[in-house]
């Protein structure tokens, strides 16, 4: 029997695309967001992005595996490091707006509650001890005058094993980016393919994408209902079930994995059109089969050569995660994640101004020439 498929609301699958419905709806001016989308360049010039040598100053960034603007945390803490900066980080298992013990469909421990912090007190009396040594006691300019705050720390929340551990640094030196191939058959090996293997198809259909199902999310209001898309781990059995979502499951692990860092998927495939998206997720699957997303990520190809197997870099962003010994790692492949990213309509027309669709062949290759992997930073479990 076909599983059927889960759907994105009709509502959201007939969403306008150019103008933003809420900004429309209430009347709401332009401040910027139209404008980014149109001029790149005017858009590049208001991130601190490549200027973090402007910025004389310390800084104590905050922020969580599954926050909108998680990378982004980790992006400046490093670029500041870079310039010579001092730079604390604190990345918790957190969303944007949660900062609990209970994220998406998992109880992750009192210990990840800001409140507690693994029993070092709460983060906002971290924040205020910062200032402090930052400022001096008297704050800035005050009595006993600025002091010198410390070279910056790094603590970061391990999902899996649940415990917050402090670093030196970001991202971490004694990570090795392991290679896990799909394989035949739904196989995730570190072994790559030695012989031909068949690639993989499906049918992406614009009209019916698959719907967003946790994740870095900051959706709610308006057209979107923040209780129907909720962010961090889910279970994503009814997405997985979906005829357009390819899945690859290693054997169950005989002993504990360490994913600390940037995670990236490698596709060679290939789409029957002029454009098209790839969307790559990572999941940590149970001894009871319950996949839950931990990071997942998108690329789209806007000049694809019908027919035409090329290579596709997909950044999934950053995670910290014990995959435990008797679990499995997934990884699933698809072309959309709806309405978290905007459909790819597969005309090749300018997203503000497309107006049909069509449905697309999608293949998905993993042979000696053609190795689809995801790459993972393995750290070494002592």
């Amino acid at each position: 029997m076909t599983p059927a498929r889960t759907q994105a609301p009709r509502k959201l699958r007939r969403a306008a695309r150019r103008a933003v419905p809420a900004f429309a709806r209430h009347d709401l001016p332009e401040l910027g967001y139209e404008r980014s989308r149109r001029e790149p360049e005017w858009a590049a010039s208001c991130t601190v992005a490549g200027r973090h040598g402007e910025v004389d100053l310390p800084t104590f960034q905050v922020g969580g595996w599954f926050d909108i603007f998680g990378q982004g945390t980790l992006d400046n803490f490093t670029a500041m490091r870079r310039a010579g900066r001092s730079a604390t980080l604190v990345m918790g298992p957190w969303t944007h707006t949660n900062w609990r013990h209970m994220v998406g469909d998992v109880n992750l421990g009192f210990g990840a509650h800001s409140d507690f912090m693994g029993m070092r007190g709460r983060l906002h009396d971290m924040q205020f001890d910062w200032f402090r040594r930052t400022l001096g006691e008297g704050g800035e300019g005050g009595e006993g005058g600025a002091v010198e705050p410390d070279t910056g720390t790094v603590l970061l929340f391990v999902m899996g094993i649940n415990q917050w551990r402090e670093e030196t640094e970001w991202p971490l030196s004694r990570a090795v980016d392991t290679d896990f191939h799909l394989r035949a058959d739904g196989r995730l090996t570190q072994e790559p393919p030695s012989t031909a293997e068949q690639a993989e198809e499906f049918t992406y259909d614009p009209m019916d994408p698959v719907p967003t199902t946790g994740g870095a999310l900051l959706m709610g209001g308006g057209l979107l209902n923040a209780d129907e898309f909720r962010p961090g781990p889910l279970d994503q059995a009814a997405v997985e079930a979906r005829e357009d979502v390819l899945v690859f499951t290693t054997e169950p692990l005989t002993e504990d994995v360490e994913v600390t860092g940037r995670v990236r998927a490698v596709l060679f495939a290939a789409t029957d059109g002029p454009s098209t998206d790839w969307v790559a997720r990572l999941c940590d699957v149970d001894e009871n089969g319950v996949s839950l997303n931990v990071a997942d990520g998108i690329v789209r190809v806007r000049a694809a050569t019908p027919g035409e197997p090329a290579e596709h870099v997909v950044d999934l962003w950053s995670t910290s995660i014990v995959f435990r010994a008797g679990h499995r790692i997934r990884v699933p492949v698809t072309s959309s994640n709806f309405p978290r990213w905007d459909r790819n309509l597969s005309t090749g027309e300018p997203e503000e101004s497309a107006t049909m669709a069509r449905v697309a062949r999608q293949r998905v290759f993993h042979d000696p020439a053609r190795p689809s992997r995801i790459v993972l930073p393995v750290v070494p479990v002592p």
